[in-house]
């Protein structure tokens, strides 16, 4: 097995500079225009397939919602398919199926999206569409009152009946504690049941404004055929008010907090996330850049330190992860997270112990050359393969415009990730991963609940 070692460290260094290269020849033409309205246009050519994907993303998600209306930016996605001046509830969909076309939504803390992928030649019908909807909606009370019902059955089934979502929902309440972003997007059951209508056509009058969206076009197509049609659809909606921007932020140094949650588990769990920040609320950009980057070295693969050392050398868990999102508005969380191997009777606190001793190696001794190399060339490779979709495509455009970064830095993120040194690694592990920043769970099954 350890002549494997050699060869594919090669290859990986090799996909590296492979990858830089082929970043560089994905570079599509892509375009930028503001219509009078102020809605922001970016068209992106890939004229590999005759298809093409169109996304509106509107500034808007869970993390805007005042207390006692939570769930209300998702409910309001939900009834964006049920009618409009002009077409009745589910026309829209029915139109886009007869087609061919693949049509969805999704709400997230920071935006919501919509999105069609369809033959180029049909992009005029999804433009209209999404123009209809945009001012048109008619949000009848009707529909909303059926489609409540069908969002609180969602949230129990995906939440309050899944023991693990529900622990990690009732974490991040403790992990965000100053910052909105410890809302659920689906909202808290107690606010679904008394959302109105009235609430709902509020928020679609504040916050589905042309101005306050971007649309992003993708594939098959160029700028002198997408714009006139932008223009013919969206160019007469009039300019609304734009509401400011939420920027969520932690207290970085609160206290550590402690959680022992007792549920129909079947393992117990361990969950830990600093807060950190993204990289819209860094000091410095670099920093969040080198903490995508420990991301992966500690759980980057089968050769990463956690899956490599915990899981299988000490074998003190049966699963070990850790998670971090540079792209978002507000701060953001870097968790880790594992499983206890009790085959080996390796409790929670062992494991915890395991997990903070990788911490403080990669706080004494940044990571080698050779390491740093094989992740960078793993998160290159992955961001280079991401080219292949146009939705991909349009998904890290829309997503970074819709935080409040620019689009551009998708065509310099390779050279960004190359520029990391092993030092600054080490470095946002020293400055962030300390216990005031911490907080922890511990996730038991029914019967295994213990004192801290």
């Amino acid at each position: 097995m350890l002549r494997l070692i050699f060869p594919l460290s090669v290859l990986l260094a090799t996909l590296g500079l492979v990858g830089l290269a082929q970043a560089q020849e994905l570079r599509q033409d892509t375009h930028e225009f503001t219509l009078d309205n102020g809605l922001n246009v970016i068209v992106r050519e890939d004229h590999r397939a005759p298809v093409v994907v169109s996304q509106i993303w509107y500034k808007v998600g869970s993390a805007d919602e005042p207390p006692g209306q939570t769930g209300v930016s998702h409910a309001l996605e939900h009834m964006m398919f049920k009618g409009s001046e002009r077409l009745a509830p589910g026309q829209a969909s029915r139109l886009l199926n007869s087609l061919g076309a693949e049509e969805n939504a999704f709400t997230s803390r920071d935006y919501t999206a919509y999105y069609q992928v369809l033959s180029r030649d049909q992009l005029a019908i999804a433009l209209e569409l999404e123009a209809e909807r945009m001012r048109g909606l008619t949000l009848p009370e009707d529909e909303f009152l059926r489609e409540i019902e069908v969002i609180k059955e969602e949230r129990r089934l995906r939440v309050d009946d899944s023991p693990n979502s529900l622990a990690y929902e009732r974490f991040l309440t403790q992990a965000h504690m100053s910052s909105s972003y410890g809302q659920p997007v689906i909202g808290w059951m107690h606010d679904l049941e008394r959302l109105t209508i009235d609430q709902l056509r509020a928020w679609y009058d504040t916050y589905y404004q042309p101005g306050n969206a971007t649309l992003v076009i993708v594939g098959d197509v160029k700028l002198d055929e997408v714009k006139p049609l932008v223009e013919r659809y969206f160019g007469p909606i009039p300019a609304g008010p734009v509401p400011e921007m939420t920027i969520p932020l932690d207290i970085a140094g609160a206290a550590e907090r402690n959680m022992v949650m007792e549920l129909e588990v079947q393992l117990p769990s361990l969950m830990m996330a600093f807060n950190v920040p993204s990289l819209n609320t860094a000091k410095e950009p670099w920093e969040a850049h080198a903490l995508r980057l420990l991301e992966a070295v500690l759980d980057g693969g089968y050769s990463a330190r956690l899956a490599s050392r915990l899981e299988r050398d000490s074998a003190v868990a049966i699963s070990a992860s850790a998670n971090y999102s540079a792209f978002s508005r507000g701060d953001s969380l870097f968790m880790l997270s594992g499983v206890p191997n009790q085959a080996q009777d390796v409790s929670l606190e062992q494991l915890e112990e395991a997990l903070w001793e990788q911490i403080e190696m990669l706080k004494q001794e940044p990571p080698s050359a050779a390491e740093l190399n094989r992740v960078q060339s793993q998160l290159i490779a992955s961001l280079v393969y991401s080219q292949d979709e146009i939705s991909q495509q349009a998904n890290r455009i829309g997503q970074l415009e819709s935080v409040g970064l620019s689009w551009t830095l998708v065509d310099r993120d390779v050279e960004t990730l190359k520029n990391i040194t092993p030092e600054q690694i080490s470095e946002v592990a020293r400055r962030f991963f300390v216990r005031e920043r911490l907080t922890r769970a511990h996730v038991l099954p029914v019967s295994e609940k213990e004192e801290l």
